[in-house]
């Protein structure tokens, strides 16, 4: 009898797993995206019973680092919370997690080792540690065997770092998560929880460096005022393996130093920047260096006294010397430039060349325009051999819906480094030595980033930062799992929405190459009519040169010629307008509305195709989110769906603004069965949104 009794217990026991195996994920209670991936939602089934088996405890080894103490921390939460236990005492015997990283210097590689009873995290540095418990934390997140995990990984840049465009009064610029997350009113006394845990998601994605300031610079940040706050900043993030960086004004010397002048060569000019950053060292021994916007958009910089970018760039490396890097943004162009907006940053560093200090990053957009929906990649990448290039690139969606909807933005990251570039190698190859900058999206909403799938693109900027070799899809799949549900029928929904939602934004946005068709301002909705603001590279007429005659920036040695800055191997790929990848047709040809696609429809026939198909993707986004309500909890999903209607919206809205626009100008009648634009012109044309954020 007590034979039969214990297996039935068992087989209950059983069927109980398997039960909760099978089950969706239907969260019990709201949750507000502050976790972000690193809600370590409890385990089930298999997977559950694995982990209790193992049921493991942390040996630190050096218990006063502070690396190694953030490490087993994460680690006994982590754990914890998969097992959900969490603020229960641990039970039973327990199997071992070894931190075992030296003190030596190192990169943060790692390599992770399992058997039955015991798992090591090993590497050169403290930082390895932290990685490889964030790694280790992801793998049995994703329902992995923590017996069998076998992981050796390095990064594949030295520098992955997040940039803030954020002003000393809490406004964000381009940010659409609200203001800003560092309180600097009240640091240094008070230090907000959310830096730690800020710190904590950069850690789990190895992000290494982060500067805390917009590019358009307030010299403050090079006041004595502010130096014990970026101390208290510092000094918390540095067991996360984070340094502090500043973007530096480069007029500073005479608006906050004293000195009648700001030239990189003038002697005391370059002592008060030698002194300056004597002074920033004295306090923060490990801070990073000086980002730096100059001559572009009005902002000061070296061409005010007749100097070279890399005039001003040594001045500010030589300051550093080898305590730090000196980043040079070439984000360059001017109102009174009338070459082809596309060109300027590759006219004024190309022939810089070798001319850079050994201790000076060229941070280069990931296109020559502006953080587009789509852009060919930016020909000074491949034209620089001798000069350190940086990766620039844009998680928060200034041209890309701002917080509305879902927009994955790894795809387009992607493409960029595995563009052959025709000199070198790929993107990829090219920015290895040096490393990526992201112009962050975080702000002080609850779930940091506004909308809940944005959080997606912080994580995919970190991820590719690290390992550019990852595919879209497999961190989507990360993400998703760890932030949402592990359940396969829910990831084999939602991840192939993610992989869609950044084509459907060009779609309705910017089809076939076409770019920089927003509102004056706000960069938000739909104004391809302006043309008449005092620059005219401000101006999206500018951009898609459209008439009764056809549309697009012919850059081809008829027009602008822009192609010529890329390489005769890439060049000739875009050169044909035949043959070519349609994805930049518009970018390069100046084409009439007939022109015969690869489709054999029309150019004017395919536009209408491609706005049609974005509004489609949106709405087929909507539909299959509501269908995942058992999978997500309820506060969440209905906050992702009002987004996803928000976009459907504003999906319509460019589509059917765009359309009136165009048929204004070409007189042309839609394709047999296609719906007319909602209102006529004018309604579109009489739109402002001064409520719009990010101005």
């Amino acid at each position: 009898m007590m034979r039969a009794r214990g297996l039935v217990n068992r087989l209950a026991v059983a069927f109980a797993a398997l039960l909760a195996a099978l089950a969706p994920v239907a969260a019990a209670e709201a949750e507000d995206g502050h976790a972000l991936w690193l809600r370590y939602a409890p385990l089930a089934g298999m997977e559950l019973a694995r982990l209790e088996r193992f049921n493991p405890v942390v040996d630190i080894g050096d218990a006063s680092d502070p690396t190694l103490q953030a490490a087993a921390r994460e680690l006994d939460r982590g754990i914890a919370f998969l097992l959900g236990r969490a603020g229960e005492p641990p039970a039973g015997n327990r199997s071992h997690i070894a931190l075992d990283c030296r003190r030596g210097p190192g990169d943060g590689s790692y390599a992770i080792r399992s058997t039955p009873r015991s798992i090591r995290i090993a590497g050169p540095d403290r930082t390895s540690c932290l990685y490889g418990a964030f790694a280790l934390l992801r793998e049995l997140s994703l329902g992995r065997d923590p017996a069998t995990i076998a992981l050796d990984a390095a990064p594949a840049m030295p520098l992955r770092m997040l940039d803030h465009w954020d002003n000393p009064d809490g406004h964000v610029e381009r940010g659409y998560a609200g203001r800003s997350i560092f309180d600097w009113w009240r640091l240094p006394e008070r230090l907000d929880s959310r830096m730690i845990d800020y710190a904590r998601a950069n850690a789990s994605l190895g992000i290494n460096g982060v500067v805390v300031n917009n590019v358009n610079a307030s010299p403050l940040f090079l006041t004595p005022r502010y130096l014990p706050k970026l101390k208290r900043l510092a000094d918390a993030w540095r067991p996360f393996g984070i340094r502090l960086y500043i973007s530096a004004r480069f007029s500073a010397p005479r608006e906050v130093g004293g000195l009648g002048s700001a030239d990189p060569l003038d002697p005391a000019v370059r002592v008060w920047w030698k002194a300056k950053a004597d002074e920033i060292y004295a306090a923060i021994p490990d801070f990073g260096g000086f980002l730096v916007k100059a001559n572009s958009e009005g902002q000061p910089g070296p061409h005010d006294y007749g100097r070279t970018h890399a005039d001003g760039a040594n001045m500010l490396a030589a300051a550093l010397g080898d305590r730090g890097t000196a980043i040079w943004r070439a984000f360059v162009y001017k109102a009174e430039d009338e070459t082809d907006r596309v060109k300027q940053a590759y006219r004024e560093f190309a022939l810089l060349d070798g001319k850079f200090a050994a201790n000076v990053i060229l941070q280069v957009k990931n296109g020559p325009l502006d953080f587009q929906p789509r852009e060919p990649f930016h020909p000074l990448f491949g034209a620089m051999p001798r000069t350190r290039l940086m990766l620039e690139v844009q998680p928060t969606r200034e041209y890309l819906g701002q917080a509305s909807g879902i927009v994955y933005l790894a795809p387009m990251w992607s493409e960029v480094l595995g563009a052959d570039t025709g000199k070198g190698g790929t993107v990829a190859r090219i920015i290895a030595p040096a490393g990526m900058a992201g112009v962050a999206n975080t702000g002080s909403d609850r779930n940091w980033t506004g909308g809940h799938f944005d959080q997606g693109n912080w994580y995919a900027f970190g991820r590719l930062a690290w390992n550019p070799a990852l595919s879209a899809e497999q961190i989507a799949r990360e993400w998703a799992a760890q932030t949402f549900s592990r359940d396969p029928a829910f990831l084999a929904t939602i991840v192939p929405a993610m992989l869609a939602s950044r084509e459907a934004v060009v779609d309705y946005t910017g089809p076939l190459g076409l770019a920089h068709l927003m509102g004056t301002g706000h960069h938000y909705g739909p104004a391809p009519w302006v043309c008449d603001l005092a620059r005219p590279e401000w101006n999206p007429c500018y951009y898609h040169k459209a008439d009764r005659a056809g549309i697009g920036y012919d850059r081809t040695a008829r027009g602008s010629d822009a192609l010529a800055q890329y390489a005769p191997s890439i060049a000739r790929q875009w050169a044909d307008p035949g043959r070519m990848d349609e994805a930049y047709l518009l970018w390069f040809h100046h084409l009439p509305w007939q022109h015969r696609m690869q489709s054999g429809r029309t150019l004017w026939h395919e536009l209408v195709t491609h706005y049609d198909r974005g509004v489609a993707s949106v709405d087929a986004m909507a539909a299959r989110w509501a269908e995942l309500g058992d999978y997500v909890d309820p506060a969440r999903h209905a906050d992702v769906a009002a987004a996803l209607a928000t976009q459907e919206k504003e999906a319509r809205w460019w589509r059917d603004a765009s359309l009136a626009y165009w048929q204004s100008l070409n007189g042309l009648p839609l394709p047999f069965g296609v719906r007319p634009p909602d209102r006529p012109l004018a309604w579109y044309r009489a739109q402002s949104f001064p409520e719009a954020p990010g101005q």
